[in-house]
């Protein structure tokens, strides 16, 4: 019996122990944290050896084969480990693509990829269709495929879950973008990242669809570099050489496969970030064959993503908004570009080897104070504080939402808009989210 290794008992990892256990495996799960209560119910319900706060080496070392949580960096001990034995390391995603024959519609970059991979669920499950929603969203795809088969499955994918992938293969690939993120993980060499972003057209055949936004300056100097078997779907801001979709006299439209338009002010998502994940959606569900009034009912009537660019509260005048999905500069840029009004911003956490110059104008622009949250903020005050404005620091949402209704006047806007990862201070971007929507509510 072939020897199945767990790494991490998340969503991710647990699923992934569950389809290993039905498909005869002897299966193992070890994580180093404390394993949550309803991941270890599901590991007892199926049988399935596991231990928390360690790994055991002699459990670990003689696997066949080993599954690892996108959350463990390549060169934790225990990976270094397997590697010098040459123990093959997956994700789940590339386990669980083994067992299913479904259809694969897959979505990473550097924004918009939690928005853009909602929406396309959004259209998919209005049409009738039987869809999975996967990834860093949604329920573990190795679990679906083991309890709940799908026809489809629209998968958010992280440069981390695509680094160990190998085999699998996207019929449509989305890629909304390449900005720089998680360098730390990446030897802070921005070609390494971009690299693992560009694997998730590896395996991709004729039949197959690569979707990307035509104007990024990385995607198009890196497509020179692969010969890419499946057909191009660019899509851009305005209509231009080769895009198949682009907007034009307050109009959105797809001209392939089937022609397809709307009014861009129904769009239920407002703003150029959320067009182009509005565009890259509709070009998905035009491939699967989804109806044009399905493809239309289903762009005006999502609801959108929480923690990101979410409306709390208005108290005293003011609205509170939550971006704590903001995890880097890029997409702080959208976020600000996107203020009507004038700005209190907070932002810091958990660096990521950030370059703050990409939000300098803007925040010069529309920013009228700033919060700093977080344990190490000399980074912040060396960058913005030569700007002039009001600056706050702060070490818990409570004391930066108090800061914030201090400095922010009626008619403006306090926007949660980190930049960074939060796990100096939170347990993950949605904690910050929450224990911000709390704070505001208390008010």
């Amino acid at each position: 019996m072939s020897r199945l290794v767990v790494l991490g008992a998340g969503e991710s990892g647990a699923g992934a122990a569950v389809l290993a256990k039905k498909k005869g495996f002897d299966v193992f799960v070890s994580d180093m944290s404390p394993i949550k209560e309803k991941y270890k119910n599901l590991l007892i319900q199926h049988q399935i050896e596991w231990e928390e706060g360690q790994h055991t080496e002699d459990l670990i070392l003689n696997a066949n084969e080993v599954v690892k949580s996108p959350g463990i960096p390549n060169n934790a001990p225990i990976i270094e480990k397997l590697k010098a034995l040459n123990t093959p390391i997956i994700s789940e995603i590339e386990f669980a693509g083994r067992y299913t024959n479904a259809k694969m519609i897959c979505i990473t970059g550097s924004n918009g990829k939690t928005t853009t991979t909602s929406l396309i669920y959004h259209i998919f499950k209005a049409a009738g269709y039987n869809v999975g929603l996967a990834g860093n969203i949604g329920q573990s795809l190795a679990l679906q495929v083991a309890e709940t088969e799908h026809d489809y499955y629209v998968i958010e994918l992280s440069s981390f879950q695509l680094d160990n992938m190998y085999d699998f293969r996207a019929n449509i690939a989305i890629l909304m973008n390449i900005t720089p993120d998680h360098l730390d993980r990446y030897d802070y060499k921005m070609q390494n990242y971009v690299d693992a972003k560009f694997r998730i057209i590896q395996n991709q055949q004729e039949e197959d669809a690569f979707i990307f936004w035509n104007d990024d300056p990385i995607i198009q100097q890196e497509l020179k570099k692969y010969g890419i078997k499946a057909r191009l779907c660019p899509f851009a801001e305005v209509k231009e050489n080769g895009v198949i979709a682009y907007t034009e006299d307050d109009k959105v439209y797809i001209n392939e496969p089937i022609a397809f338009n709307m009014e861009q002010e129904e769009l239920a998502l407002t703003g150029k970030h959320n067009l182009y994940n509005s565009l890259a959606a509709g070009i998905s569900a035009n491939l699967a064959g989804i109806k044009n009034e399905v493809i239309r009912e289903g762009l005006k009537t999502f609801k959108g993503v929480e923690h990101r660019l979410e409306k709390v509260a208005k108290v005293g005048g003011v609205q509170y908004i939550n971006d704590s999905k903001a995890t880097n500069v890029n997409s702080c840029w959208y976020a600000l570009q996107s203020m009507t009004t004038p700005t209190v911003l907070i932002l810091g956490g958990k660096d990521k080897g950030n370059d703050y110059n990409e939000i300098k104008d803007l925040v010069k622009d529309k920013c009228v104070g700033l919060v700093y949250m977080g344990l190490h903020n000399e980074k912040l005050h060396d960058f913005f504080d030569g700007m002039g404005l009001p600056v706050k620091d702060v070490q818990s949402m409570k004391d930066a939402v108090a800061a914030c209704y201090e400095m922010a006047k009626p008619g403006e806007t306090v926007l949660l808009s980190p930049c960074c990862a939060s796990f100096d201070l939170f347990k993950s971007y949605e904690d910050r989210g929450e224990q911000f929507k709390a704070c505001v509510r208390a008010l």
